[in-house]
């Protein structure tokens, strides 16, 4: 019995974070009908990945409006190192639906925390 209960407390508990990652009406963009506004769409961007990932996200270091949605790329930490400008880090391209649910993502390229683009 208490391994079903601790289950049905998680299912809830995933559903109220769920909830909490929705936008509110005042976050709908008014290009379209029910377009997410751009900083609801980071948020969700983020928040979606790092549940999938199980990994707090770094940063997005883009975010851009899609024909049917949006397209962001999100920074994560994949291995924790000390010190910390040894961790790996990686990119994913997450895309967006209208709504902000997230409708797939892909790793870009991964990198250590210290280097720096050139």
């Amino acid at each position: 019995m208490a391994t079903e209960e601790s289950t049905v407390e998680k299912v809830e508990a995933g559903a109220a974070h769920e909830e909490s990652l929705a936008p509110t009406e005042t976050e709908t963009a008014h290009s379209g009908p029910d377009r997410i506004a751009a900083p609801a769409a980071m948020r969700l961007a983020a928040g979606q990945l790092a549940e999938m990932l199980n990994c707090a996200p770094g940063s997005v270091s883009a975010l851009k409006a899609a024909g049917d949605g949006w397209l962001a790329d999100v920074e994560v930490v994949e291995l924790e190192r000390v010190p910390d400008t040894a961790s790996v880090m990686a990119s994913y391209r997450v895309r967006l639906d209208e709504q902000g649910h997230l409708m797939e993502y892909a790793r870009m390229r991964r990198y250590g925390r210290g280097q720096i683009d050139r």
